[in-house]
């Protein structure tokens, strides 16, 4: 007879531990090494080597900016609220590491004869290989990248210095007009799936097309949108190195400066995940190989494309960006999910 507690089996227990291992590893080692390939891929694009001294083509890199960084000097402005400086990182970094949770990477799995279903919520219902399953995913996700700003907003304030806060306030104002229109991209997804649950989304979209092929206009401006939410290039005002001197993460130093852009890349990886989840089949594949290997594949080629677009395309200016938010993608959101809602009533999917 197995053990149990509090009523639940040790398997259960196990596994969900070994999920929070395998999540954060992935999102870490991710983070780590996404910044050496960004550094290589963009080198290659623009005819330079990249970083080669340290390790094979450069491969220990990452590991000799994090011991720099953990090394160098914290220098604290005498004239910020140091309780808010030092806690801005952890209020960046955290939601975008937790964000990670409920996306769903694979199929279910069998341990000590259960079929373990790879949520905390309920060890006894079926669902996919993800940390925590809630009927509400997507939600969580947008709340988590909400939070996310207060981090932001929280170092330009505490600093004590007109760039940093002229930073944080841009990142704000650029969450509140991209969120809607990212938010409104969803929904003609929330129409053809019936469902708020990453995994049914998923499931869904094995028993038909894609929702990339059924929503290309949702795709592409959700995409361009979590691009703009998580600062990345072309949207990255709220840093713009060329009036802001480096914006709301100006004054920091040392692992502090270095939690922002871990948290930079956990969002974009956290991002590209939701994308592959949402419009590219989640894990699904060819059988020939298991469901997680096509769950990361398509996560790095995206990721690929936010360095991609990174090489190719300047910063816009501040006007730029918030006219492309609010004149361009909040009114094809809108038109889109009209569309949508006449194409649900009329076809029946």
């Amino acid at each position: 007879m197995d053990t149990l507690i509090l009523g639940l089996p040790v398997a259960y227990y196990i596994a969900m531990v070994a999920k929070v291992l395998v999540a954060f590893v992935f999102v870490l080692l991710t983070v780590a090494y996404a910044t050496y390939a960004e550094r290589k891929i963009i080198g290659h694009m623009q005819v330079r080597l990249g970083p080669m001294r340290t390790g094979w083509h450069g491969l220990l890199q990452p590991i000799a900016d994090g011991v720099k960084l953990f090394f160098k000097e914290e220098i604290i402005p005498s004239q910020a609220s140091k309780f808010a400086f030092l806690v801005a990182p952890l209020v960046a970094l955290i939601p975008a590491f937790i964000s990670f949770a409920v996306i769903p990477f694979g199929d279910n799995v069998t341990v000590a004869g259960y079929t373990v279903p790879l949520q905390i919520a309920a060890y006894y219902d079926q669902a996919g290989k993800q940390v925590f399953d809630v009927n509400v995913g997507v939600l969580y996700i947008l709340a988590m990248a909400s939070l996310g700003v207060y981090g932001v907003v929280l170092a330009g304030w505490a600093s004590n210095s007109k760039y940093s806060l002229l930073g944080g306030l841009r990142s704000a104002a650029q969450m509140i007009s991209y969120e809607l229109a990212a938010g409104l991209a969803l929904i003609a997804v929330f129409m053809l799936s019936e469902s708020l649950s990453l995994h049914k989304i998923v499931a869904d979209q094995a028993n038909g097309a894609w929702y990339v092929f059924k929503q290309p206009l949702a795709f592409v401006i959700f995409f361009i949108c979590s691009l703009a939410e998580i600062n990345r290039t072309p949207f990255d005002l709220p840093e713009a190195e060329t009036e802001l001197v480096s914006g709301f993460i100006t004054e920091y130093s040392s692992m502090k400066y270095a939690m922002f852009f871990m948290a930079e890349y956990a969002n974009m990886i956290t991002v590209c995940a939701v994308t592959v989840t949402l419009f590219l089949g989640g894990w699904h594949g060819p059988a020939f190989l298991p469901g997680w290997f096509w769950f990361v594949a398509k996560v790095y080629f995206l990721i690929f494309c936010c360095m991609w677009i990174r090489a190719t395309y300047p910063r816009y200016r501040y006007d730029q960006l918030m006219r492309l938010g609010w004149k361009v993608f909040l009114p094809l959101t809108l038109v889109n999910v009209v569309a949508t809602g006449i194409w649900v009533m009329v076809f029946n999917k």
